[in-house]
């Protein structure tokens, strides 16, 4: 069997761009040795073109497959699920247009191009990834013509494409607009479906939070009814960190319900949160969320928790009062184990908070007056603290003086506990910042913060933020004004009006898509259709209005499509008139055949009548194809004739 590539050079150089568009999204996401062989299997496969050598053999092509599934194998510990296939789907794609060398292979490698395709949206469903999803599939359909047609150019190439993809949109908009919407995926990704995503932990120890705000990731955005609340109450509730084991905290199995089990009070706010997925249950609400939330659930910690991980993009409105007194009735137990303190863990701390239980009886006065003993530290907020050893309360209050949140949160809940006042590390998010473009709050993993509560009778948990009370700037003006410029990330660093506008607007953009695409689910689909008067539609009801739409549009297209006769002049319709009388004695003219043609052949076959077929082909002829316009004396002419014709 030949090796040899058949396929014509400008046909394999589209192949390759369009392998390389659909390509390019999935290196980032694939183990660096795959990345590398998927490209320089590439660059081989563009050097066979252009030397329009052979083909490599059989033996080596599946050598090459073999170090591919031993690569991802190494990677995953497997060959299946989303990860581990999508990067074995990287590796065929070349490997394909290696072994291809007919039209036919180059069409097995444009379906593996559409897998990849598809593929991307497993990655991510964002707006960059549908532009290259819609370059993609232009490009898939340009090479596709230029495989059935070797010899079209490429600017025609790309506007069939464009035509093509454009007689789709209305019956893609009808199948997105009318298609019944479902809770939740229409399947179920494998359990590498989350890997890798960000956000906070159900666990603290130095150095976490600091790691977290390093990302410029969107947490989730926040659209309020009214006036933002102050910077001093954006606090987003996070796991409640209660056990400690001396160098980590952690959080304490809690119950839930599915009411709060707390009074609210005082000024409310009114909000739509839409929380990016992390894969865990915490709504990150802000300080307290009223009864009414859909599909949650309460925790004793007064945290709102999602009956099911954040796996998707969730939003929900909810209602908060920070004002709001909670655990005014706490149980002993939770008491107890919020006093708990390893043996022998930070001496020097719990010596401190010892003195200060000595000095004050009032709990209310040891927390004013353990505040007041890390002021007087000089205590120094920083994002990059040294690295604690064993105690590491002690060390930053009284060696280093230099810590970020965590650092803050964990040496005050030691003095509190050693002072004999029940407390607690919460995590979550503090402040965010407004779009001007949309007027959304954005609340990003650099706004990831760390603070403490502590139990006083007759006020129940209260919130204390020690960081807050040694760096102010942190809690009124975010942590860009309250870090020195060499600390923050580089994300943070941007002093340009111009570039800060810009990604105001890009993240208003993003945040529409995410909204009105792909929030557009069950709940909303029915709020459209009542808008548009059809107040009871099931999913009967729009599967029809699916089926008529698409109908509709399908019988349109083909009605458009359909090939028509041109419309026939008085010379024309002679023509056709003899034509016919010809056809009853046998000669039917091909569509292809001149008239002078059909009438020599005709002649032959009726000698009797051959100068009439003549004469009648050649005026047709001289007037049709003639220099000047016919005249209405010369359609007289062959009008006589014609009529006086009977073979």
């Amino acid at each position: 069997m030949s090796t040899r590539n058949t396929l014509p050079r400008d046909t394999c150089y589209a192949l390759l761009a369009t392998a390389t568009l659909s390509l390019a999204p999935f290196l980032p996401h694939i183990p660096w040795g795959m990345g590398l062989l998927a490209a320089l299997l590439l660059a081989w496969r563009a050097w066979l073109a252009h030397q329009e050598a052979e083909r490599p053999a059989l033996t080596v092509l599946i050598l090459l497959a073999v170090l591919g599934g031993v690569l991802c194998f190494a990677e995953y510990r497997t060959l299946l699920g989303r990860e581990a296939g999508l990067a074995m789907l990287s590796l065929l794609l070349p490997l394909k247009l290696l072994e291809g060398r007919s039209p036919r292979d180059g069409r097995a490698a444009l379906l593996l191009c559409c897998f990849l395709m598809t593929g991307q949206f497993l990655n991510e469903q964002s707006l960059p990834v549908a532009a290259m999803v819609l370059a993609c599939a232009i490009a898939i359909l340009a090479t596709s013509a230029r495989l059935e047609r070797p010899a079209l150019a490429l600017k025609p190439a790309l506007r069939g494409s464009l035509r093509l993809l454009g007689g789709a949109v209305p019956l893609m908009l009808l199948l997105f607009v009318f298609f019944p919407r479902i809770d939740g995926p229409l399947w179920r990704l494998p359990g590498d479906a989350h890997a890798g995503k960000t956000g906070l932990s159900d666990s603290m120890q130095p150095g976490s939070i600091s790691e977290l705000i390093q990302s410029g990731e969107i947490a989730f955005r926040a659209e309020f009814e009214g006036e933002l609340p102050p910077p001093r109450e954006r606090y987003w509730r996070g796991p409640v960190l209660t056990d400690f084991d001396g160098q980590r905290w952690r959080e304490r199995p809690t119950q839930t319900a599915p009411q709060p089990d707390y009074e609210t009070s005082g000024p409310g706010y009114r909000y739509t949160l839409t929380l990016e997925p992390h894969d865990r249950p915490w709504l990150l609400a802000l300080d307290y969320p009223a009864e009414g939330a859909s599909d949650a659930t309460y925790s004793s910690n007064f945290s709102l928790l999602a009956r099911r991980p954040v796996s998707t993009r969730l939003r929900i409105s909810l209602h908060s009062f920070p004002a709001s007194q909670v655990g005014l009735e706490e149980r002993p137990g939770r008491l107890r184990a919020a006093l708990s303190l390893p043996e022998g863990s930070n001496p020097r701390t719990v010596a401190a908070g010892q003195a200060l239980a000595a000095a004050h009886a009032d709990p209310g006065a040891r927390v004013a007056a353990a505040i007041a003993f890390m002021q007087a530290a000089r205590l120094s907020y920083t994002l990059s603290p040294p690295l604690a050893n064993t105690h590491a309360a002690d060390e930053f209050l009284f060696d280093s003086k230099q810590g970020f949140c965590e650092h803050f949160s964990s040496a005050f809940v030691i003095l509190m506990r050693a002072a004999g006042v029940p407390a607690r590390v919460v995590t979550g998010y503090q402040g965010g910042e407004r779009n001007p473009v949309d007027g959304i709050l954005v609340v990003r993993q650099s706004d990831a913060h760390a603070w403490a509560e502590v139990w006083l009778a007759g006020r129940g948990w209260v919130r204390v933020d020690p960081t807050a009370a040694s760096s102010p700037a942190r809690i009124d003006d975010g942590i860009a004004q309250a870090l020195p410029d060499a600390d923050l990330p580089m994300m943070m660093r941007v002093d340009s009006d111009f570039l800060r506008g810009l990604r105001h607007r890009w993240e208003a953009v993003s945040n529409g898509w995410n909204q009105w695409v792909l929030g557009y689910n069950a709940s909303r689909q029915l709020e459209l259709m009542r808008r548009l008067g059809l107040p009871a539609a099931d999913w009967r009801l729009l599967t029809a209005l699916l089926g008529a739409g698409a109908g509709l549009w399908l019988g349109w297209l083909a009605w458009r499509l359909w090939p028509r006769r041109a419309k026939l002049d008085a010379l024309d319709r002679l023509w056709q008139r003899a034509c016919r009388k010809l056809a009853r004695r046998g000669l039917q003219r091909a569509e292809w055949e001149a008239p002078t043609d059909f009438a020599q052949r005709a002649a032959l076959a009726l000698p009797a009548h051959a100068d009439t077929i003549t004469d009648i082909a050649e005026h047709y002829a001289c007037l049709r194809f003639g220099p000047t316009p016919p005249t209405t004396a010369a359609i007289a002419t062959l009008r006589r004739a014609v009529h006086d014709f009977k073979p």
